[in-house]
């Protein structure tokens, strides 16, 4: 599983703020850029595109369970290599994923640094292109999912447990434990139902163009909502 800390993780913060990426940080969700990238290259069939496209399609109309959707997107970069996909997540951030990046995401980020908090990407999206992220907007660490690798080649299994749902909220618990902070303390920043629980987990809950089941929850409890435009 993906969870890296930053080496000043002993430095005191006044608290951590935690950022989702796909349609929270960026307009672009990853997952389908690097579906389509992967498809222009060659590395992913026909086939596998239209799986893919067909499983979205699934997985916003939620007629399946959600992880199984994830588990079975993920499929297609078996036998791929480790350094390809790490160069496709590097191309596709710098050509469509950095674009797509709000402004306001951006002036959040800084006002949390401000502050002297810890800023996290905590994303469901996978390591290389969290990281990209990370280092070009200034993150102290992420939380994501990992692809299983054996002998420098993807299976085409998850690494762990993909970090979405509850598994967000587990793993938001975890990192805030080990870095001495307490989650009533933290902030997450979210755009869908499937944020709830690590919403849930936060004591600054914060909505970010919200689906529909997720703005009709905030407005129920109260929670601030952000509606960020390109």
């Amino acid at each position: 599983m993906a969870t890296t800390f930053s080496k000043d993780s002993n430095h005191i913060k006044n608290y951590i703020a935690f950022f989702d990426l796909d349609q929270t940080i960026t307009k672009s969700i990853s997952g389908k850029a690097l579906a389509r990238g992967a498809y222009r290259k060659g590395l992913m069939t026909r086939y596998d595109l239209a799986k893919a496209i067909f499983l979205s399609l699934v997985f916003r109309l939620k007629l399946k369970d959600p992880l199984k959707i994830i588990d079975d997107m993920v499929s297609w970069v078996e036998g791929i290599s480790e350094k390809t996909m790490v160069d496709l997540c590097s191309e596709v951030f710098r050509k469509f994923l950095l674009p797509s990046v709000y402004d306001e995401a951006r002036s959040e980020i800084e006002f949390h640094k401000g502050k002297n908090a810890k800023v996290v990407i905590l994303s469901s999206a996978i390591t290389p292109v969290c990281q990209d992220m990370a280092k070009n907007l200034g993150f102290d660490d992420i939380i994501c999912s990992d692809l299983e690798v054996k002998n420098g080649y993807l299976t085409g299994r998850p690494r762990g447990h993909i970090c979405f749902g509850e598994e967000k909220a587990i793993r938001l618990k975890e990192y805030c434990e080990k870095n001495n902070s307490s989650p009533s303390d933290a902030w997450y920043y979210g755009d869908s139902i499937s944020d709830l629980p690590a919403l849930n987990s936060v004591g600054n809950p914060i909505c970010v163009n919200p689906d529909h089941k997720l703005k009709k929850t905030a407005i129920k409890r109260g929670w601030k909502t952000f509606n960020w435009k390109i």
